[in-house]
């Protein structure tokens, strides 16, 4: 669990709900037109402009942002130089084994390749393309939250045009005007709330996570050439912990 995405959460909730109850009440901002034209009608322009299967997977795509895959790279930078230490000493092929019991996908393909005695250029390439299709996927995925700030807002503007006219043709019935101006400033209050809560925020953090997958299959990839190179175990690791920052460099030969 992402602890600074959970408590940012919370607190712009918390604060805005809390705003909004010491003042006339949280029944006051809930109105269902406005519910509709904005989240009704943001989710419907969103299953146009995606296809069904990102859709469906909307809620999973939000739970990443919150709730990420966690890879020790510190730890991992070690496993690889163990490994390194392994083949350096008793040849690839004693690698097999933990390469059929690696928890790691990318690591256990990569290390496959290796021990099956694929050709460097042919393992890099391989794993750069999983890497790219990946990246893709993610970005794209990214994009629906993305959208969802834009479309969100834009609905919020429809449903204030939409409160506006019903106002104004309303102008000689005062018990009208009040219901029409809510539904005008209401959707608009939603649109932005969407937006800059849900939409926008989580769309800049899972692009930050798919850098920091990125950086993970990177000192992976790098490593696996190492291993299959034969380079020194000592010059591996200070090639990998240059992937971090200094003050987590921390190496297993000091």
């Amino acid at each position: 669990m992402d602890l600074g995405s959970v408590i940012g959460l919370v607190l712009i909730l918390g604060l805005l709900f809390g705003a909004m109850a010491m003042g006339v009440g949280i029944g006051a901002y809930i109105d269902i037109p406005s519910v509709l034209i904005v989240i009704g009608g943001s989710i419907g322009a969103l299953l146009v402009a995606f296809k069904m299967e990102q859709m469906k997977n909307f809620v999973k795509i939000f739970m990443i942002a919150i709730k990420p895959p966690q890879e020790n790279v510190p730890e991992l930078i070690k496993k690889l130089v163990e490994y390194s230490t392994q083949a350096r000493r008793d040849g690839i092929l004693s690698l097999e084994a933990a390469a059929n019991n690696e928890e790691n996908d990318f690591l256990k393909k990569g290390l496959s390749m290796a021990v099956d005695g694929n050709e460097p250029d042919t393992i890099r390439e391989l794993l750069e393309i999983e890497m790219e299709q990946t990246s893709e996927r993610h970005k794209a995925n990214a994009a629906i939250f993305d959208q969802w700030a834009g479309l969100a807002g834009a609905m919020g503007m429809i449903g204030t045009l939409i409160g506006l006219v019903a106002m104004l043709l309303n102008m000689s019935d005062p018990s009208a005007i009040g219901p029409s101006m809510a539904v005008a400033l209401l959707t608009t209050m939603y649109g932005a709330m969407i937006g800059n809560i849900f939409g926008t925020p989580i769309a800049n953090i899972l692009n930050i996570r798919d850098a920091d997958e990125n950086l993970v299959k990177t000192i992976i990839l790098e490593g696996i050439m190492s291993i299959q190179a034969g380079d020194n175990p000592r010059t591996l690791e200070a090639k990998l912990l240059s992937f971090l920052p200094p003050n987590e460099r921390v190496s297993q030969f000091e």
